[in-house]
């Protein structure tokens, strides 16, 4: 074996042995909210055994993770802690702080990206971001929509949308650069300068319409109103490109599932579950799988949690047999669910 030869196998053994140890040092929770409870509960990833209950505040309602998986993020809505965020130690599975979010209140949305945490704060008609290195609310941003409900950000955080429910529209914002505006003298002042700053679009969509998600190319978003119509919207073009009438009622949340072939909309009224092809945008199936509230897509076991809130059950859907295979209970009125990859 040559000098070169030797150095090579020895790499790759110790390639193996940091990426065997990575893989081992990683622990996977479901996260679900229970909102009577006000509890965080977290469960075994694979047995969906329940591990221990971490208390959050007053009105619990969606729940995200930092990147590393090692703190977890729980939204206040309503009630006296409105205006908190409770901060979750993952690795030693206790609480840690409460983040306080003045002067907004409600926060519910969430969306965790590079060191910043985005909320709605549906209680101010706006949305806002914390600098979690920092420790700070470093920025905000009024919608003027009553009820901004849920969040959802580009990779790149150039973009981000709401669904803004009694409003019955979806804030589309985008990052732009702006130009001076002249003055009515019609002579800019010598210190213009461009700027950098938020414009938004707002595209009607109906009273009610409050789950969303985006597809994977980034060019449709899919959102839903009580009254059973599918609204697909053009993100470029800004504006309706189909409108659906499911026929079933209540219609509530939805999202697209891991290979985003198809959209899972689930409706909180009568527990059906409907799966619409992305592409054909007809209905593939529909089950009874609960009245469902949050969603959550597993995409390493291809399936999907959704908390049936008024049925006080956590549904687990087969996404290849589109089947309900098994339901939790984690406390009265579940709602908020992910998964967390502790590292």
């Amino acid at each position: 074996m040559t000098l070169k030869q030797f150095y090579m196998r020895f790499f790759t053994l110790f390639l193996f042995f940091l990426i065997s140890n990575f893989t081992i040092a990683q622990t996977k929770y479901i996260l679900g909210l229970s909102k009577t409870d006000h509890n965080m509960v977290v469960l075994d990833y694979n047995s969906l055994e329940i591990i221990t209950k971490i208390p959050v505040g007053e009105d619990p309602h969606e729940v995200v993770t930092s990147d590393d998986g090692s703190l977890a993020y729980v939204a206040n809505t309503v009630n006296g802690t409105a205006h908190e965020i409770n901060l979750i130690d993952l690795k030693n599975l206790k609480p840690l702080k409460n983040i306080d979010t003045r002067p907004l209140y409600g926060s519910h949305g969430l969306v965790y990206l590079k060191d910043k945490l985005w909320f709605t704060a549906q209680g101010s008609k706006a949305v806002g971001r914390y600098d979690v290195k920092d420790d700070k609310l470093e920025w905000s941003m009024g919608t003027g929509q009553n009820i901004t409900h849920l969040l959802y950000v580009t990779s790149d955080a150039e973009h981000f949308y709401t669904t803004n429910v009694d409003s019955g529209t979806v804030s589309v914002f985008d990052h732009v650069l702006l130009q001076p505006t002249v003055p009515p003298t019609g002579v800019l002042p010598p210190n213009a300068k461009p700027r950098w700053d938020w414009v938004q679009t707002l595209i009607n969509v109906g009273k009610g319409a409050e789950g969303f998600d985006v597809s994977q190319d980034g060019k449709e978003l899919w959102t839903a109103r009580p009254d059973g119509h599918i609204l697909i919207v053009d993100l470029k073009k800004r504006e309706i490109k189909n409108d659906i009438d499911a026929k079933v009622l209540g219609l509530h949340r939805l999202k697209f599932t891991p290979d985003g072939k198809t959209v899972c909309i689930v409706s909180v009224k009568t527990g059906e579950l409907l799966f619409y092809d992305a592409q054909t945008r007809r209905e593939v199936k529909k089950i009874n799988a609960g009245q469902g509230a949050a969603m959550y897509m597993d995409k390493e076991k291809n399936r999907l949690f959704m908390s049936c809130t008024p049925n006080n059950s956590v549904s687990i859907i087969d996404l290849n047999k589109m089947e309900v295979v098994k339901k939790l209970d984690i406390g009265g009125r579940p709602d908020g669910i992910t998964m967390a990859v502790v590292q």
